[in-house]
């Protein structure tokens, strides 16, 4: 062997140190792997529970906290201690049950025609139409539209003077009706923004569910003689079932909670939900106690009262799922 040829060719030390490096980055590269395997799930989901964490479960523990003290906005580092008062004083607060009268008033009037309509018009667009991309976009307008605005322009319609709805009801033979002053047709008008606003959103839900119904189903129907509108009752409605209990869960929960609507109907008159308090709801009461009367302990153990409200809701909405199912 030629010198040279013992330059060129590596030396046994060096190779067997060559193949332990190797063999580490072997292994680094398999634990490394199995870390990633193992944690990498944990990390894609970590930001969700920390913004929930920050956002979400910190302000629900501090709140009740608050609830359980006599503290003001004007003052939020000044607690003093009152236990459960701020709650049982919830119970003889005719305010209170007033405001949970007119939600679930309100909650009624709104969800039942908003979810029948829904599913008319998740019908209509479930046949064949011209323009079918064009009406599906139309119907989900209404949701897309500020609040603000919707609230707004619907104040002009009902107004009490020179309102369209009274134009129109004055063109039938009817009088003037006061829409924000009388106190089931100011429930009423309000009813009718959260329809408006929300009937498309649940239609294309209903849409979609439509879509996924087997159309073996309408065929066996319609050899049977079953019309279109026995097609509709007999096989769409009951193959919706966990769709319109999903949706009717979620607007309970959302008329539960409703408070832009209300609030921006009502004018320069603050959170008082009318002259009365005839449309005034848990959530308008919540934020007039907190941000008008600054009594930051009553408007927490309002919203811990709200909060548990809604539980109440999920729980018997879960009782009746759980009970249809085993029907």
């Amino acid at each position: 062997m030629t010198d040279e040829t013992a330059v060129l060719s590596p030396s046994p030390a060096r190779t067997a140190r060559k193949g332990e490096g190797e063999g580490r980055r072997q292994v680094w590269r398999s634990r490394r792997y199995r870390w990633d395997v193992r944690f990498g799930p944990y990390a894609f989901v970590a930001p969700f529970f920390l913004f929930f964490a920050a956002f979400g479960l910190f302000p629900l523990l501090y709140t009740g906290w608050a609830a359980l003290h006599q503290v003001e906005l004007t003052d939020p580092d000044s607690m003093t201690w009152v236990g459960l008062k701020n709650f049982t004083r919830l119970w003889d607060d005719e305010f209170f049950w007033n405001a949970l009268r007119n939600t679930v008033t309100i909650g009624l009037l709104s969800t039942v025609p908003q979810l029948l309509i829904a599913l008319g018009l998740a019908h209509l667009l479930n046949y064949r139409l011209r323009g079918s991309a064009f009406f599906r976009v139309a119907v989900l307008t209404p949701y897309a539209t500020s609040v603000a605005a919707a609230t707004l322009v619907f104040v002009l319609l009902f107004g009490r003077d020179y309102g369209m709805v009274n134009w129109a009801l004055s063109g039938l033979g009817f009088g003037p009706v006061d829409w924000q002053n009388g106190p089931l047709a100011s429930q009423v008008a309000v009813s009718t923004i959260v329809v408006w606003r929300w009937t498309g959103y649940n239609a294309l839900i209903y849409l979609a569910a439509m879509q996924a119904v087997p159309a073996e189903l309408y065929e066996s129907a319609e050899l049977d003689g079953a019309s279109r509108w026995r097609q509709f009752l007999h096989v769409t409605v009951p193959s919706l079932r966990p769709t319109i209990f999903f949706t009717c869960v979620v607007s309970t929960i959302g008329a539960t909670q409703l408070f832009g609507e209300p609030l921006l109907f009502n004018g320069g008159a603050a959170a008082t939900g009318g002259s009365d308090h005839q449309f005034q709801t848990l959530g308008l009461y919540l934020y007039e106690q907190g941000w008008v009367n600054l009594h930051l302990g009553r408007a927490s153990a309002i919203a811990w009262a709200m909060f548990l409200i809604l539980l109440l809701i999920a729980g018997a909405a879960r009782l009746l799922r759980g009970r249809g199912e085993a029907r």
